[in-house]
């Protein structure tokens, strides 16, 4: 017979293992690499499931699944687990149109309509440009990112292929395009040049798993119709995307009107640019016409509206576009006219701009607003089969919201939080394909001081050639200003 003593140490023994067993630890499980769990787990699948109390599986690079943290924690045991209770987890946000190293430029120059920032500030002081320039930058653009829950970013500037090196250096996933544009820059003299420089850029990246290299012809007003049509050309022939400004301005729909006689989606259209994968950033002045066709072809739209209402360039009918059907994502645009790359801000503007805009407080619900933060981000880059939602099969790019300050208390529905409550720096854990990038704010792949070090160094140059652009402006004062990015010879960029 048993002693009680006997039975009493075997209860305590079974009770050990089931505690094991639910923590995740010990051997019960099928191994994976790691397990969020405890967190309210919005998923933004197609199906809006939400788990209050629940668990991302994640081995290697993917999701293996996704439900309630109880039996998750009984179904796996991880390496590595992350306790998010009081945290939302979702899926790491898509930035559908940037320009990162401009984050140097960051506040040069304010106030200003479109035009007037370019021709006289941005162009000039882009002579300065450099593969160092933007190395220095992006790495700077990356730990912002980082820090604010982006996993995804699309890219255009010059010297793609050292932005490309600090995306990968960073562990960010990213859709870059490198500029192609009429006039001299610093990366290539000609459009052909900066095509040979693509086609190099686009050889070299097309394979790796986290950057997607990209073509980005600049604009319609800043680039000939053979140029534009090269372009096109040179991303069927590698398979990748293109990415372009598209009716950014009113100024911009006049200046193609009267060359063209068309509107610039219509234009681009008839130059066969959309007959293939594309992101067309801004969309202000977008006719009914234009997005019929644009949602026919399949062209992803980028929404910028900080840009857009800082360089008073007008309001997207967003809700048009989700009407029509298009992919339709967000985009901070480059921090030198925004002035930051916080897409929690640009979820924020989104829903408040267009309820003001429309009259209907409806306009851009909270579920809306994040799914173009994710799903329809991810969706508008041609990356929706991969990432944009935690959903089993999918790339492992997750984020972390604590819910455990006194700005995100009491909270009544997560969603409405992420939109309408929740900054950047509430953002905990960052995991890019299956990768912890930040862990309890601690980013993991950048060193942060060495970074914000050579970020202010640049910063002086940037000072001092800005100092020579304000004595030039004040030497000329009186003389016209050029009226597009063509006749300065800088470098473009609607929004930039």
């Amino acid at each position: 017979m048993r002693s009680p003593r006997f039975v009493a140490l075997a209860a305590l023994l079974v009770a050990a293992t089931v505690v094991l067993v639910r923590s995740g630890s010990g051997q019960a499980g099928t191994p994976v690499a790691l397990i969020l769990w405890g967190g309210t787990v919005v998923t933004m699948d197609a199906g809006g499931q939400v788990f209050p109390s629940g668990a991302v599986v994640i081995d290697a690079d993917r999701i293996v699944d996704v439900g309630p943290a109880e039996e998750l924690l009984r179904k796996y045991s991880a390496t590595t687990r992350i306790d998010t209770r009081g945290q939302i987890v979702l899926p790491g946000l898509v930035n559908t149109h940037t320009h990162a190293p401009m984050v140097l430029f960051r506040g040069v120059a304010d106030d200003l309509a479109l035009m007037d920032w370019l021709n006289d500030y941005i162009f000039p002081a882009e002579r300065m440009v450099s593969p160092d320039f933007v190395r220095v930058g992006t790495r700077l653009a990356a730990l912002e990112m980082i820090e604010s829950g982006t996993t995804t970013f699309a890219d255009m500037y010059y010297f793609e292929d050292d932005i490309a090196e600090a995306t990968r250096e960073a562990g960010l996933r990213g859709v870059l395009g490198q500029s192609v544009i009429q006039f001299p820059v610093a990366d290539a003299p000609t459009p052909a040049d900066a095509l040979a420089r693509a086609e190099a850029f686009i050889t070299r990246w097309k394979a790796d798993p986290l950057v997607t290299p990209a073509v980005a012809p600049h604009s319609p007003y800043t680039l000939d119709a053979g140029s534009l049509q090269a372009a096109r050309a040179l991303a069927d022939a590698h398979h990748v995307p293109l990415l372009i400004h598209l009716a950014e301005t009113q100024a911009e729909v006049d200046i193609v009107r009267q060359a063209h006689g068309m509107t610039p989606a219509a234009y681009l259209d008839s130059l066969g640019l959309w007959n293939g994968p594309a992101v067309a950033a801004h969309g202000v002045w977008l006719d009914d016409a234009d997005l019929t066709m644009l949602a026919a072809r399949g062209v992803g739209l980028s929404h910028n509206p900080e840009s857009n209402m800082k360089l008073a360039s007008g309001i997207a009918a967003v809700p048009k576009w989700i009407a029509h059907g298009i992919h339709a994502g967000l985009g901070t645009d480059g921090a030198a006219s925004n002035n930051d790359l916080d897409m929690f801000e640009a979820m924020l503007f989104t829903a408040l701009l267009h309820k003001v805009a429309t009259g209907d407080p409806q306009a851009m619900p909270a579920p809306l607003v994040l799914e173009m933060a994710t799903r329809r981000g991810a969706e508008a880059l041609g990356l929706g089969d991969r990432i944009g939602s935690l959903t089993p099969g999918k790339q492992a790019d997750v984020i972390t919201v604590t819910t455990e300050n006194a700005r995100m208390t009491p909270m009544f529905d997560p969603i409405s939080h992420l939109v309408y409550v929740a900054h950047g720096d509430d953002v905990r854990n960052v995991i890019v394909a299956g990768r912890i990038i930040m862990r309890d704010r601690l980013v993991q792949t950048l060193d942060r001081d060495a970074v914000l070090r050579d970020a202010r160094t640049m910063a002086e140059r940037v000072r001092a050639v800005v100092a020579d652009v304000h004595a030039g402006r004040a030497g000329s004062a009186g003389e016209p200003a050029p009226a597009t990015g063509a006749a300065t010879g800088g470098s473009g960029g609607g929004g930039r």
